[in-house]
């Protein structure tokens, strides 16, 4: 097991660390290269304080954590990485998430940056740029070369997971509409659990969709992701002493598997094989009722409508409208379109698409799929336009929407399905981190953590 917030809390509560040290240990890594676009706002001397002056034996034990700037803070400005909110007026009180964590002993580092408004799973942003995966210089990944190029971080909880892989934060909170802390988990080798989005209370936040936002973390392990969901939703994850060989799991055939990439299907295949020599139970199966979702959508979807219900205070006035990042603003514009009528026949729609979808997985305790069907492209590929040359400005926008959809596809299934999902690192530590993603329907969360850590255990003495 690697060196991860449950290990470090141990070592605190035995007395062999301290979390002052620990604390110096993380600001340094904020501090450093590797964090470059992390951080929007850092609160180094509180979380010193927080690390002095809390008792050892509370869970989190005065660890760094960081938060995404989209959560209030009371004192601190929630501008979710948007020159919109930049001069709102501090937060007055805040968000439950938030104040869950300090109240089992978090000490929070600082806000992180993000997508604008958390509407891109890629990770960039025109206002603030983009941290770079830790794909070539995180310790897991030992035999990559430190001069590759930057390559995007997912999104949007993009600072999130760069706090947690430099080492700057034991764990962060961050959102996931659409797959949020899971695709930046699976490109930075990281742990990202999306829990039953109505476990964990979203109010005090920036909203995307709230309809489908969930407020959960990013992890180095899966007891972290267990630990840190059980303060999150303020619940008690129930165990159940099964060996994985005593799991049903499933891989659907639909969907996931479109225009993969090489890389990632050969590790998903090799982990597959990886736990059926292990003695796991894995079956692939038809689920033609994944192809049925694409119909559901076709009026935009959620996240346009119910995006565009907050902002258009100010995309009405054109002045605010051009302070947005324009792949943002875009998304956004396309819920103007859509009628009241056409939001309840999408409500009724997903509905009734659950239902088929939590009958066809019933028979299973959890299903398998990629994160994501694509390792991370470089930033230049992607990056924002800049007026210099147009024809490359376009083809960095093509390329933007082409993996931006990509990203999205696998992990967004679940948020439509009101599911719950782990993504796991499986790469090898010669190759691009990649995920492996654990999920089921509505409060299998407990299920979906326990066959997760199962699932690490055996992956982990494969690496």
């Amino acid at each position: 097991m690697q060196y991860d917030l449950s290990h470090a809390a141990l070592e605190i509560r035995e007395g062999r660390e301290s979390a002052s040290s620990l604390m110096e240990l993380s600001i340094a890594a904020a501090q450093s290269p590797l964090c470059a676009h992390v951080f929007s706002q850092t609160f180094f001397d509180s979380a010193r304080w927080a690390a002095a002056e809390t008792p050892r034996t509370m869970p989190l034990a005065g660890l760094a954590v960081s938060v995404k700037d989209l959560f209030d803070m009371a004192g601190s400005r929630s501008a979710a990485s948007s020159k919109i909110l930049q001069d709102t007026p501090p937060a007055e009180s805040t968000a439950a998430a938030v104040a869950r964590l300090e109240a089992a002993g978090a000490a929070i580092i600082g806000r992180t940056h993000m997508v604008e408004f958390a509407f891109s799973g890629v990770g960039v942003n025109p206002h603030f740029g983009a941290p770079a995966a830790l794909d070539a210089r995180h310790p897991a990944n030992p035999q990559l070369a430190p001069t590759r190029p930057a390559r995007i971080p997912g999104g949007s909880s993009s600072g999130a997971a760069v706090s947690v892989a430099s080492g700057a934060a034991w764990a962060a909170l961050g959102s996931d509409t659409g797959g949020s802390i899971r695709i930046p988990a699976a490109l930075n080798g990281l742990v990202g659990f999306k829990s039953t989005a109505h476990l964990v209370p979203t109010d005090g936040t920036v909203p995307l969709s709230p309809t489908l936002d969930t407020a959960c973390a990013l992890t180095r392990s899966v007891r972290d992701a267990v630990l840190l969901h059980e303060i999150l939703a303020a619940r008690k994850v129930n165990t159940i002493d099964r060996p994985l060989n005593q799991w049903r799991l499933a891989v659907p055939r639909q969907i996931f598997f479109e225009q993969i990439e090489h890389a990632v299907q050969v590790a998903f295949e090799r982990s597959i094989a990886q736990l059926q020599a292990a003695g796991a139970s894995i079956e692939w199966i038809d689920l033609p009722e994944l192809e049925e979702l694409d119909a559901v959508n076709i009026i935009g979807g959620f996240s346009p409508a119910e995006s565009y219900a907050w902002h258009r205070r100010y995309l009405q006035d054109p002045a605010q409208a051009a302070l947005y990042d324009p792949r943002v603003r875009s998304r956004i514009e396309r819920g103007a379109t859509m009628s009241a009528a056409d939001y309840l026949d999408l409500i009724a729609a997903r509905k009734r698409w659950i239902a088929k979808m939590e009958a066809a997985i019933a028979p299973f305790d959890a299903l398998l799929s990629p994160t994501t069907p694509l390792t991370a492209p470089t930033i230049s590929s992607v990056a924002p336009a800049n007026g210099l040359d147009p024809e490359a400005d376009a083809r960095r926008d093509a390329e933007f929407v082409r993996v931006n959809a990509l990203l999205l596809r696998n992990t967004s299934i679940i948020n439509m399905l009101d599911g719950c999902a782990l993504s796991l690192p499986c790469h090898q530590a010669h190759e691009l981190p990649m995920g492996l993603m654990i999920w089921h329907a509505a409060l299998h969360d407990d299920a979906v953590l326990q066959i997760g850590a199962a699932i690490e255990a055996v992956l982990q003495a494969s690496a």
